[in-house]
């Protein structure tokens, strides 16, 4: 039985995208080279790995087993490089992190900057998923790190304090809600919303506690960031919910109104997460490192409720 690493990265770029065909472009593979090489470990092993569906393919218990076994040799061959780097005297590696909506647009952007500054030779791999998705993405070692919010279960994994986060209602200045300073978002579902595409975490979360409620969401647009909500928001098409990060950073017009969500969900805390953190890579561990590292000071939160003018 004979498998290189290019069969076992292979493997994983298959089943992670769901097609040969997507598996083989990410690993710069043609799909008759891809091909031969999953039908060469299925006739090694003597079990079929894979199940060819009209829309992709999906792994057997047997493709399952191959697949976390695989993680597991690529993260131990990473760490190893890692930590001969160290030796050699730089870091050289890539980092795979799934994070939530919130931390992407509000808190990443800049400490992924610092980060991939401070060591040129690491490359992060970042891509938003829901947090109880991250979670069970993590599980299963498809990637390294996730960030999620504590609302989710993560018992079955090792966290550590990322950023503290806070969602609240935007709505127009204009609006009918009089001198009210906090609302329920049971409350809020009553009007109109303003929301990110269906795909986005933050929309997958809100529709999730919609559900929890017994309400649903009228979203009458969608757009693919939080400035383009506010702008739709003071423009009077709608309300939404949004980081208030991202809301105080567009809330200088006049034009918006920032209310309090009196839910416990929408005050939470920001866990970066990992299946075991003594079993990362030495740049995964960096990366923890980085951004657990204390934050830099932020300016007091204005008052909700009231417009900024």
């Amino acid at each position: 039985m004979r498998f290189d690493l290019i069969d076992l990265r292979l493997f994983l770029h298959v089943i992670d995208m769901g097609s040969i065909t997507a598996g083989s472009k990410r690993s710069h593979l043609a799909l008759a080279s891809a091909s031969a090489r999953i039908r060469g470990m299925e006739d090694a092993l003597g079990v079929p790995l894979l199940e060819r569906l009209r829309a992709g393919i999906k792994p057997t218990k047997a493709g399952l087993a191959v697949a976390h076994h695989a993680r597991l040799v690529l993260q131990q061959i990473e760490r190893m490089h890692g930590e001969i780097d160290d030796y050699a005297g730089g870091l050289a590696g890539r980092v795979r992190l799934l994070s939530n909506t919130a931390a992407i647009t509000g808190y990443l952007p800049q400490a992924l900057a610092d980060f991939l500054n401070t060591h040129p030779a690491i490359d992060v791999e970042l891509e938003e998923r829901p947090s109880h998705v991250i979670v069970s993405q993590l599980l299963t070692q498809i990637a390294d790190l996730g960030i999620v919010a504590d609302s989710t279960d993560v018992s079955s994994l090792e966290s550590k304090a990322f950023r503290r986060d806070r969602l609240v209602l935007v709505v127009p200045a204009s609006s009918g809600f009089g001198r009210q300073r906090q609302i329920a978002f049971a409350q809020a579902l009553a009007h109109d919303f303003v929301g990110l595409d269906e795909d986005s975490a933050m929309h997958q979360h809100l529709t999730l506690q919609a559900e929890r409620l017994g309400l649903r969401m009228r979203t009458r647009i969608r757009l693919r960031s939080f400035e383009a909500v506010c702008r739709m928001v003071e423009a009077g098409v709608g309300v939404a919910v949004v980081p208030a990060i991202e809301a105080e950073s567009h809330a200088g017009t006049g034009k918006l109104r920032i209310l309090k969500l009196a839910d416990p969900w929408a005050d939470r805390q920001l866990l970066v997460c990992a299946r075991r953190f003594d079993q990362l890579s030495t740049p995964a561990i960096r990366l923890v490192e980085a951004l657990c590292a204390p934050a830099p000071a932020e300016a007091p939160a204005p008052t909700l409720g009231t417009s900024r003018r």
